[in-house]
């Protein structure tokens, strides 16, 4: 595949020869154009010389337009039961010899679940495995690793290192972190701002110096931390969850889970993909109907007392794969941080100078200042978690749930985060509890850890 003097909205590329038998990586921050690009090598099938050629790509946009479409089917409205729309079998429509060739992807838990209902993890693997069956000649991989648990990340690692040393499969990789690169990568180009900026072997540019500084983070950089507009009162515990379980018919998710946590007790979420990590989490933000049939106390309110949502979630701040791919309504990045003031998806209230002026500060904090007035579906996917994480920390909750928070971002907002973290646990206003499959964000500050593996 040749790209020559190629130049479009937000996407310029001199000259990028894709030759056989090379596996590329395209590195670049969020917002660097990678997602552009997946776009521009997808439209080559437009073209003459490509028209004969499958070409796949796996992302996390992808992933929200398929969701997108699902949710246009959705019947459960005109239905005495809840419509799970296409399950993964049917999404994927192929043999038990074929499926048996993605073992290690461990879909058969999934095959008969609709895709609505799967996590932000498994609709990936979904997806990916159905890109793989149709047996494409270029396979675009943006960010395959995002959302895996640690043992599904190694072994489709193993996967695609096979597949690039056995098979005619061009596969592409869009990554954002230096240490997804494998000694299998060929070929490594760099975008910056639109720009294929460098471009050659992986061995002569992974170490060089002024690549690695594009994605360093320098927290001085940031500016002062804003300070809160106001400060939530809390309860003590902040949530109490006694025998805990949720289910689907004869699929159990989790059963007895016990949970404490007290202000300051910031707490770690691990396990698998589809183990309920983001299932506890919405049994206590109230995103789950099973919430009202457990025992559960979150910010000194029983569940099912006749609380409101909004009673709770003016306390809460949410980070998730859900949140985000459900804000599917108009606004502006401002606008899109303005509405964590008020716990709505979209902004329908008046605000004041005063809130404006601090979602700006956020804006800032997250390094999209310059990004207030573009619409948030025109983002990049990681700018548009980074606008979501803005507007999570806005109004400085006493409660932060965060279920992968980091996932879409670059090394230098997943630090950015992390130092967020800190911080607010230094705070100690805000108490956090966070789902994630990385070993490298189990931080000093948790002090407890649940493992639901």
């Amino acid at each position: 595949m040749i790209f020559q003097q190629y130049h479009s909205h937000n996407l310029n590329i001199p000259s990028w020869h894709i030759k056989p038998g090379q596996c590329w990586v395209v590195l670049g921050r969020n917002g660097s154009g990678k997602e552009r690009l997946a776009q521009a090598i997808k439209e080559q099938q437009k073209q003459p010389e490509y028209a004969a050629k499958r070409i796949a790509v796996v992302s996390f946009e992808e992933q929200q337009a398929f969701y997108e479409e699902e949710l246009l089917k959705d019947d459960s409205d005109f239905m005495d039961r809840l419509d799970p729309g296409t399950t993964v079998r049917e999404l994927l429509n192929s043999d038990a010899a074929d499926l048996n060739k993605l073992a290690f992807l461990n879909l058969d838990r999934i095959l008969d679940r609709g895709y609505r209902l799967l996590s932000s993890g498994e609709g990936r693997k979904a997806l990916l495995a159905k890109a793989l069956l149709e047996n494409p000649d270029y396979l675009v991989l943006d960010e395959p690793y995002d959302s895996l648990d640690k043992q599904a990340k190694a072994e489709l690692q193993h996967f695609f290192a096979e597949l690039s040393r056995n098979s005619d499969l061009q596969m592409i990789f869009l990554l954002n972190n230096f240490d997804e690169i494998s000694d299998w990568h060929s070929h490594l180009a760099v975008l910056e701002k639109g720009e294929m900026v460098a471009q050659g072997k992986c061995q002569d540019l992974v170490n060089n110096q002024d690549i690695q500084a594009l994605l360093h983070f320098d927290a001085d950089s940031l500016p002062p931390w804003p300070a809160p507009l106001s400060e939530s009162s809390v309860s003590d515990p902040l949530v109490e969850l006694k025998d805990g379980n949720v289910s689907y018919g004869d699929t159990v998710i989790f059963s007895g889970i016990d949970l404490l946590i007290r202000p300051g007790e910031h707490t770690l979420l691990t396990g698998p993909n589809g183990s309920g990590k983001s299932t506890l989490l919405h049994l206590i933000t109230g995103d789950h109907p099973q919430c009202y049939g457990n025992n559960i106390r979150v910010l000194g309110m029983q569940r099912g007392s006749g609380e409101t949502i909004w009673e709770l979630k003016k306390h809460i701040g949410i980070v998730s794969p859900e949140l985000h791919r459900n804000h599917r309504v108009p606004g502006s990045a401002l606008e899109i941080v303005l509405s964590g003031f008020f716990d709505s998806i979209g902004l329908y209230e008046e605000v004041t100078p005063i809130q404006d002026a601090h979602a700006r500060l956020w804006l800032t904090m997250v390094g999209l200042e310059n990004k207030p007035r573009i619409a948030f579906k025109a983002l990049s996917y990681g700018e548009q978690r980074l606008v979501l994480i803005a507007r999570a920390l806005v109004k400085q909750p006493a409660l932060l749930i965060c279920d992968e928070p980091t996932q879409g971002l670059d090394d230098i907002n997943r630090h950015r985060f992390i130092y967020f973290l800190e911080h607010l646990a230094s705070q100690t206003m805000t108490t956090i509890i966070m789902a994630s499959h990385r070993k490298d964000e189990d931080l000093s500050l948790f002090r407890h850890h649940v493992n639901l593996d």
